[in-house]
């Protein structure tokens, strides 16, 4: 299956089936979404998947009524980190240094630029910044998935601070952007064999 196949086969699921996905697919699927582009390579964010049934029991009443929040195979968050400045770009400095075995100093130039760059960031920006970035790995792991067969459904229609109250994100420095429901759809959603609405090509894109 090529992309366009897999992308016009997606949408947005309705209804999912009570199938699993198993681990491995659904760990070969964040794994792809943590090898996303980012703004400078800093993945100012966290990926959150939510198996138990218990805590989605617990986010469904701030679900705005979307069932499939509680009978999908794996409930996926992108979280956005709250504290962005130097040390999230030490952070990766330790990891380039890790990966390709040279010194930080031959990067230093680019570090310092990194920094700032972000602290010219109001705290407001730096927030914003931090959502945009992991709504670029939430569209990777939207295309994984449909490479994959597997389905799902982003939602951002659910109550952020609720969210965050129940799954504890306060704590662990993070506020959550955008939720990913993932599993096999329904028999009974008659949304799958619908056309795909999508604007044309000359429609949407802007040759210059």
């Amino acid at each position: 299956m090529n992309i366009h196949e897999a992308l016009d086969w997606r949408y947005a699921v309705r209804e999912f089936s009570p199938e699993k996905l198993d681990g491995q697919t659904v760990e070969t699927l964040v794994d792809a979404a943590r090898k996303s582009a980012s703004s400078y390579g800093l993945q100012p964010y966290k990926i959150l998947i939510v198996e138990s049934k218990s805590i989605r029991k617990d986010l469904l009443p701030y679900s705005y009524g979307q069932q499939k929040v509680l009978d999908c195979s794996h409930l996926i968050i992108f979280a956005a980190q709250t504290d962005i400045g130097d040390h999230t770009v030490d952070r990766y400095v330790t990891q380039f240094e890790k990966t390709r075995s040279v010194p930080a100093a031959e990067i230093s130039g680019y570090v310092t630029h990194m920094k700032e760059a972000l602290a010219s960031k109001s705290q407001a920006e730096k927030q914003a910044w931090a959502h945009q970035q992991a709504y670029i790995a939430l569209g990777t792991l939207l295309t994984a998935a449909a490479s994959m067969r597997i389905d799902s459904c982003p939602m951002t229609g659910f109550d952020q601070n609720a969210y965050d109250e129940v799954l504890g994100l306060a704590e662990l420095g993070l506020e959550s952007s955008a939720i990913v429901a993932l599993g096999y759809r329904s028999a009974r959603d008659r949304s799958s064999g619908l056309p795909k609405v999508r604007f044309d090509y000359d429609d949407l894109v802007i040759a210059m």
